[in-house]
This record gives structure tokens, sequence and C-alpha cells, in this order.
């Protein structure tokens, strides 16, 4: 919503930027399932911080350091691209955005092709 606020609110570019974002964030979401990468909430993080809480005990460490490292990464991004909307222009913002985008998928696509699973079973 930060792209929306530097359109006037209620204009129709606002309106479409809008819904290229929950287009996006649809994707977003359909892509990190299809992955089934475990503990990887894109747009559920409450989800993910409150299973660490309830299942902190029980948990095995992988688990839980797994979790974590979403929730870090997460954090991170948002960090990240907080300091690119205030620090530069909003078009370099995005042109890395897309170019994160752009290299994660298709790191995840090489990587879908190979066999190997997300769950290791132990021994």
């Amino acid at each position: 919503m930060t792209v929306a606020a530097a359109v006037r609110v209620g204009s129709v570019a606002a309106v479409a930027v809008a819904a290229l974002l929950a287009l996006a964030m649809g994707v977003q979401n359909t892509a990190a399932r299809r992955l089934a990468v475990p503990d990887l909430t894109t747009t559920v993080l409450t989800m993910t911080l409150t299973g660490i809480a309830a299942d902190a005990r029980r948990s095995p460490p992988g688990t839980l350091v797994r979790r974590t490292l979403s929730v870090a990464t997460m954090f991170g991004g948002a960090a990240i691209g907080a300091l690119l909307v205030l620090h530069a222009e909003i078009v370099a913002a995005l042109a890395a955005a897309v170019l994160l985008l752009a290299a994660i998928t298709l790191v995840a696509a090489l990587q879908a092709r190979k066999t190997t699973t997300w769950h290791t079973t132990g021994p």
C-alpha cells in the first residue's frame, strides 16, 4: 500500500496499484503453497509466530530453527523494502523488488525440478 500512498487516494491509478498488489500477493501465496515449503507462510505470518510459541517445547530443534528463519527472512525483506522506499526513488525500489523476485523465481523453478523432498526422515 506504500505505492498507493504516492497516488491520490480514490483515483483510478490507486485502485489499479492496489489490484496489482493483491494479484501479486495471490501469486506469491500460490507459489509458496505449490512449492510446499514447510513453515513458509507468506501471507499468514501470525500462524508461524503462533507455531513457534505453541510448539517450542514439543517440536524438534530443526522445526523451530526453520520457523524462526522464515520469520527472520520476512522481517529482513520488510526492513530492506522500507529502507528502499524511504531512501530511494520509488521506481528504484520497485525495480529492486522485481529483479529479486525474478531471481528467486528462477532459483525456485530450477530447484523444483529436483526430486529432493523438503523434509528428511530420521535415521
